[in-house]
């Protein structure tokens, strides 16, 4: 389960925030992740439960915003949402997708 080690990622990123800050307690941590990033959102949550334990984050919540996969076909042009990277064009039926956002994994907030 690598979403472990993201959630610890995570955790730190706040944990730094937070001390930067001076803040004593966090009680929401908010991130984006793409629908392609691979992250399964239930992992992250089991993941959170047990890694923010006896920690500044121990009673905040995770908020997880997902990001749809938007591609662009690399021989018309055509931005599409495909439910998966295996899809062809609706435009013009090639499968040469760029992959514009749906990877993104960030932190966008953290309230203290």
């Amino acid at each position: 389960m690598h979403e472990l080690s993201i959630v610890q990622s995570i955790i730190d990123i706040a944990i730094d925030a937070a001390n930067r800050y001076q803040v004593t307690r966090v009680q929401c941590v908010e991130v984006e992740i793409g629908q392609a990033s691979g992250l399964v959102p239930d992992a992250m949550d089991f993941a959170w439960e047990s890694a923010k334990k006896d920690t500044i984050l121990q009673e905040a919540s995770l908020v997880i915003k997902i990001i749809p996969l938007l591609v662009r076909c690399r021989a018309c042009g055509k931005k599409f949402h495909p439910d998966d990277m295996f899809e062809t064009c609706p435009g013009c039926g090639n499968y040469n997708p760029e992959i514009v956002s749906g990877k993104e994994l960030r932190v966008t907030a953290i309230q203290g």
